[in-house]
């Protein structure tokens, strides 16, 4: 085939259509299940690119001269696999949860996998075959596979922004047979017939049933349980890429949603609607008629406690959802509040569709509203505050079945309370409330956290800012912008004499009055406290059995507890009810590590077998263990980066689909312009040296970028959106240009004096990719992201060392293709 008919549009359509599918099951698994099994899921799911390589070291040769009709069914295939396989997969009777004691949810869980990994199998086929069939301008076809995906990245944001994730599932498939035309014509097919069949087909697309891609909910989600009351039903539902929001009425049983409230409490709440995200995540939107003895039950919550110390007048809410703790503020008198909400959504249904019942909360009159990330707010604005609120939104099931184990949680970090005391008046308070979990974990995380923050703050003595109660369900923990006081403490003690609340921690408590009310076996929570203040907290930490390493941005990890050395008790008394110890989300990372090494080490010897190195005199052994390792490198080497790359500029971005959107095309878009610019030196004796000089300047960028994020935060926090946005550009592209060199370069180099190598490449490459889109998680909740990179930058200096030169034939191959020896 001549070089003119390169299917380079094609290929970026197919590419964009693939990582678009990719966010799209993440967001669509998130919704019927959890988060966490969506990770595994597609995870493994993208094994389907190692698959390939497999299939091609066995199809390749014989499809030399059917380039046409392969690729052209290929991307259809995607298209009908994209729906037939997610329809089918969410239908399997599967629970991730009874994994750990169901041995039949194992074979489930393959069939589901099996169905998710079909589009990007063919999906790859189609790039690797073209990358064989036109290797001598492959730099090409690989520049315009990143940058179709790195528009697909930021396509599939915006575009879930106007519609639902399954009608842009349909629209994914649509690019598929888009890009099955695409190819057609590009390799000299005749146009019109193409052209006739994707309209057709995409007409036929969709006028396909809604409900074959509608999401089939888990019922053991929140918002299936709920739905099982009798005379409950869903009144409105919206969807972004932030989740989907869904609002659920209940006529016959009220709901009562009152997270710490006391026994004792003096009133209940009045009617409700139940506001969940992601069908789990329950809030509530409280019906409000501006009578204030009729949100009296708030003044019975743990979180009231900082209105009974002080009466501030400037209050921050840092999340405020469907508005409960803005009632509690406005009961208590509040003269000015901020309430920050990351989901316009969210604010749209409780301002808008839901404003007569809520009261109108929303209103200018009541509280000033920020769409914004929390941490973003803080780090932008100087006005200070005598109350900043870290509200409780997430769910009670959720925190006790541990699947937010692998949720990075900014919030929750040292430099975020640093960020909140300078916010602070002096005497101010910072609030935040958690579910109680026993045996103690996530109150007691947070714990030596503010421990960290204050110490690193300078306030001295940390223990004389602090206070820690516990109700039945949840615990609260104040940090206060000076010294507790005398009158504080008696405050404190009334407030939970008269409600029934337990004292955990004030300056100066004794022992004998903590466990009083909710008796526990013991006073965990005072014990704790007293450990983590005193001389012993470093022997106290490393002997409990949970981790409570203070959570920092750079392992921002607040609700993993897993510890290994626990790891082997917690497995035997799983049949005992002591399954959500384990917490499934961190089990389930371990699971797809597990699996990932399994299948890759067999996708990779397999092809072995079929391999024939006749076209080259270098050593069989030598080239293929080159091979195997630079490719294997490149594929760890890049994933890794630009995860961590992603968590990092969530902070300088102040929002993470701002990160997910400006960091994946920035990353890919540049990487496809340095392999557009790699194929002046692809196929001569000056691929090698460009190589080395591109993991240089990796190297060298990634370096500076470890010493330079954590100043530029600071410098360019403060910046309008599209100045970050700006600065986050240039960070990332010259990285990104120099990490789309390696790939190109070492495949033309191997598909000049190897050929029958290239396809194992491919797939060694594809298998490595998901590896290390676990390593990656794994690596930074246990020692963080700046190790991630020092890793990836390993990685890349390991590939250029293993760069598939072979003394002899290869060289010899280069000078064929180079008679001058231009060097």
């Amino acid at each position: 085939m001549k070089f003119g008919a390169q299917p380079r549009i094609a290929i970026a359509l197919m590419s964009a259509a693939v990582l678009a599918y990719e966010v799209l099951l993440m967001a669509l698994f998130s919704l019927i299940q959890w988060h966490h099994f969506a990770y595994l899921v597609v995870s493994i799911a993208l094994l389907g690119f190692g698959i390939s390589g497999s299939l091609l070291v066995y199809l390749a040769p014989r499809l030399r001269h059917s380039f046409r009709g392969f690729a052209t069914s290929q991307a259809c295939l995607f298209a009908l696999s994209s729906l037939l396989g997610f329809g089918l997969a969410q239908r399997l009777s599967f629970n991730p949860e009874e994994l750990i004691w169901d041995p039949a949810h194992w074979i489930r869980l393959a069939l589901v996998i099996l169905l998710l990994m079909l589009p990007f199998l063919f999906a790859a086929n189609l790039i690797g075959m073209a990358l064989i069939e036109f290797r001598e301008r492959l730099s090409r076809i690989y520049a315009a596979d990143l940058l179709g995906a790195g528009v697909g990245a930021l396509g599939i944001i915006g575009l879930l922004y106007l519609m639902t994730p399954t009608r842009a599932l349909l629209l994914v498939a649509t690019f598929g047979l888009a890009a099955a035309a695409a190819v057609w014509i590009e390799c000299r097919g005749r146009a019109w017939p193409a052209l006739s069949a994707l309209i057709l087909a995409g007409l036929a697309l969709q006028l396909l049933p809604t409900a074959w891609t509608e999401p089939v909910i888990s019922p053991y989600k929140e918002l299936s349980q709920i739905l099982r009351i009798p005379g409950t039903r869903i009144v409105e539902q919206r969807s972004s890429p932030l989740g989907w929001l869904s609002v659920v009425e209940s006529p016959n049983l009220p709901l009562r949603h009152a997270p710490g409230l006391s026994l004792n409490a003096r009133a209940e709440p009045p009617p409700q609607l139940a506001l969940f995200t992601d069908a789990g995540g329950m809030s509530a939107i409280t019906r409000y008629r501006g009578e204030r003895d009729e949100i009296r039950y708030l003044d019975d919550m743990t979180s009231a406690l900082p209105y009974h110390l002080q009466q501030p007048r400037h209050v921050l809410l840092l999340g405020s959802g469907g508005g409960a703790d803005v009632l509690q503020a406005l009961y208590h008198g509040v003269e000015h509040i901020d309430a920050v909400e990351l989901n316009p959504q969210v604010i749209e249904l409780v301002r808008d569709r839901f404003a007569d019942f809520s009261g109108r909360i929303y209103s200018p009159k009541h509280a000033n509203l920020h769409i914004d990330e929390a941490r973003g707010f803080l780090q932008r604005g100087d006005k200070t505050y005598d109350l900043i609120q870290i509200p409780l939104l997430d769910s009670f099931a959720g925190a006790a079945g541990g699947v937010h184990g692998l949720n990075e949680n900014y919030l929750y970090t040292v430099e975020a309370i640093q960020q909140a005391l300078r916010r602070l008046e002096t005497n101010g308070f910072i609030v935040l409330t958690r579910w109680l979990r026993l045996p103690p974990r996530d109150s007691l995380k947070l714990f030596a956290t503010a421990i960290a923050a204050l110490e690193r703050s300078g306030m001295g003595d940390a223990g004389q800012h602090l206070l820690l109660i516990r109700g039945l369900q949840t615990t609260t923990l104040l940090i206060k912008k000076g010294t507790i006081s005398g009158t504080d403490i008696e405050r404190l003690r009334t407030f939970c004499r008269q409600r029934a609340f337990d004292l955990a921690y004030y300056p100066g408590m004794p022992a004998s009055e903590a466990n009083r009310h909710n008796r526990l076996q013991s006073a965990y929570f005072y014990d704790a406290a007293q450990a983590l203040l005193g001389s012993g907290r470093e022997r106290y930490l490393r002997q409990y059995k949970f981790d409570l390493t203070p959570s920092t941005d750079d392992r921002p990890f607040h609700f993993h507890f897993v510890k290994w050395g626990s790891l082997a008790e917690l497995l035997e008394i799983r049949h005992r009810g002591g399954s959500a110890l384990l917490e499934t989300s961190y089990l389930t990372l371990l699971v797809a590590l597990l699996l990932g090494l399994i299948l890759s080490l067999a996708l990779i010897l397999v092809p072995l077998l079929f391999i024939r190195s006749s076209t080259t005199p270098t050593p069989v052994r030598f080239a293929k263990t080159r091979v195997f390792t630079y490719f294997a490198a490149l594929g760890l080497g890049f994933l890794l980066i630009e995860i961590a790359f992603l968590q990092k500029f969530i902070l300088l971005l102040h929002h993470p689909l701002y990160a997910a959107a400006v960091v994946l095309a920035s990353f890919l878009v540049a990487a496809g312009f340095g392999s557009a610019w790699a194929q002046r030196y692809a196929g001569s004796l000056r691929a090698r040296r460009a190589c080395f000089y591109a993991v240089l300047g990796i190297v060298l960028l990634g370096g500076a970028g470890l010493m330079l994020h954590g100043p530029l935060l600071q410098l360019a926090g403060s910046w309008s959106l599209a100045a970050r946005i700006g600065l986050s550009i240039l960070l990332i592209a010259p990285l990104g240009f120099c990490m789309g060199m390696p790939f190109p370069l070492g495949l033309t180099s191997i598909s000049i004096g190897a050929v029958s190598l290239t396809p194992w490449a491919w797939g060694i490459n594809g298998c490595a990719s998901v590896i290390s889109a676990v390593l990656a998680s794994l690596l930074a909740i246990h020692f963080g992201f700046n190790l991630v990179i020092l890793v990836a930058m390993a990685c890349y200096l390991l590939a250029i060392i293993s760069y598939p030169v072979a003394a002899g034939g290869l060289e010899q191959g280069l000078m064929v293709k180079n008679p001058t020896g231009n060097r």
